[in-house]
């Protein structure tokens, strides 16, 4: 499935789903140095406006949502106390942008999510699952390799690191890793993640672990059928680190039953308000995006797109 932004409108209604934080990070760091008349830092939000816009004219969206995250999920936590807990915290700069952020998605008629103590990938996981039996298609986007394990052919991933735009199947997901959408959570219970301070298998790299889950299909085929493994080494480090995977296979695997999640119906756009645009546009010093609110209202428009 390939981005078109030619196309006038969806074969089906679609449901795009940005990765709040995400987005908000990648403008920060692409645009520096960017700062309001009053000198207030800028440029994640310029960059984040700019992101979104360009999505939602090649994918016509009739729902979306941008979805924040609330705080760490306490179960993982519990289950690995180091979890996440070497990330750095937020630049200063970035992170007095994120609630203007959230207050120019509302004036855009868009909705904005995020639970307390609710991590964005479980709200974005549960969503989208919800979204299908609702029918509608859905796009991911983001960069995080997590929901690769949510690829169905209902559910697509829009990674901003690939230039070519292409939606991501499951075809896309079996080049980049050697596995399918639903072999993921295995694959990434035996590698790790350094990001999230999750331990993998010593000695199991990318390769390694694919051709595992090749050979025996999932994480239980493989420790049922150890003995089977032809490395001497190889099948006494998993032996050895067989709890920890399979406890990172609760830490990796999304939740998607969340209770806490708003109901798709209500992530369709609402009406936008243009002067609180205009008056936003002015505060921040974004004069072409002022120019084009200013010139919509006078107009008549209801939308900028």
């Amino acid at each position: 499935m390939e981005v078109d932004s030619a196309q006038a409108s969806p074969p089906r209604p679609r449901l795009l789903l940005v990765d709040g934080h995400a987005y908000a990070y990648r403008a920060f760091y692409a645009i520096r140095n960017m700062r309001s008349p009053a000198g207030r830092p800028t440029n994640a939000i310029f960059g984040f406006v700019k992101m979104l816009a360009k999505m939602r004219a090649a994918l016509r969206p009739s729902h979306l949502a941008v979805v924040w995250d609330g705080g760490l999920d306490a179960t993982r936590q519990n289950d690995l106390p180091g979890y996440k807990a070497q990330r750095p915290e937020m630049p200063a700069d970035l992170g007095a942008q994120i609630d203007e952020l959230g207050e120019y998605l509302v004036a855009e008629g868009l909705a904005t999510v995020c639970e307390d103590g609710v991590e964005a990938d479980d709200l974005l996981a549960t969503l989208a699952r919800r979204a299908q039996p609702a029918g509608l298609d859905v796009v991911i986007a983001s960069s995080d390799k997590d929901f690769m394990q949510l690829v169905t052919s209902g559910i697509g991933l829009l990674n901003p690191n690939d230039k070519s735009e292409t939606i991501w199947g499951a075809e896309q997901v079996v080049n980049k890793t050697g596995v399918r959408p639903e072999q993921v959570v295995d694959y990434l219970s035996l590698l790790g993640d350094a990001v999230d301070n999750i331990p993998g298998v010593p000695g199991v790299g990318a390769k390694t672990a694919a051709t595992l889950l090749q050979r025996f299909g999932s994480i239980d085929g493989l420790f049922g059928r150890l003995a089977e493994v032809d490395s001497v080494r190889l099948r006494a480090a998993l032996a050895a680190a067989q709890a920890d995977v399979r406890r990172n296979q609760k830490l990796v695997r999304l939740r998607d039953d969340l209770g806490c999640a708003p109901a798709v119906e209500s992530l369709q756009p609402v009406a936008m308000q243009l002067a609180r645009l205009r008056e936003m546009y002015a505060r921040w010093g974004f004069r072409s995006l002022q120019a084009a609110a200013e010139a919509a209202m006078a107009g008549g428009q209801q939308s900028l797109l």
